[in-house]
């Protein structure tokens, strides 16, 4: 996946979430070995996210059908809802784990969040 924030292009791999898929996300999963996921939507939804039982931090991400990041937010563990401002195609989450380490600081910039 291919997607542009702040002026910079960044590809990864996520992994495709089917419908039970996307009712669990990363519900359940261990920090270490969390994968980045997406949520693929065919039209334009505006859904609330929670992270009841997600026992770390996450970046979520919330993209056009174009992936332009429309809006994004560190998700602490469990908040009862978290939301986008416009309505968006995909979701992506990308567990702060040492793995992706490098990609959530271009995400988030200089900022510790670990």
């Amino acid at each position: 996946m291919k997607i542009r924030i702040r002026k910079k292009y960044l590809i990864f791999n996520a992994r495709k979430l089917s419908h039970f898929g996307k009712a669990i996300g990363l519900m359940f999963s261990r920090r270490e070995k969390a994968e980045i996921l997406l949520f693929e939507f065919k039209n334009p939804v505006k859904m609330r996210i929670h992270s009841f039982f997600v026992f770390y931090k996450f970046i979520a991400l919330w993209l056009d059908n174009k992936n332009k990041v429309i809006d994004w937010k560190i998700v602490k563990p469990f908040l009862p809802s978290v939301s986008s401002k416009k309505p968006f195609y995909k979701l992506v989450e990308i567990p702060f784990n040492k793995k992706y380490s490098p990609l959530c600081r271009v995400i988030v910039g200089d900022k510790k969040y670990l």
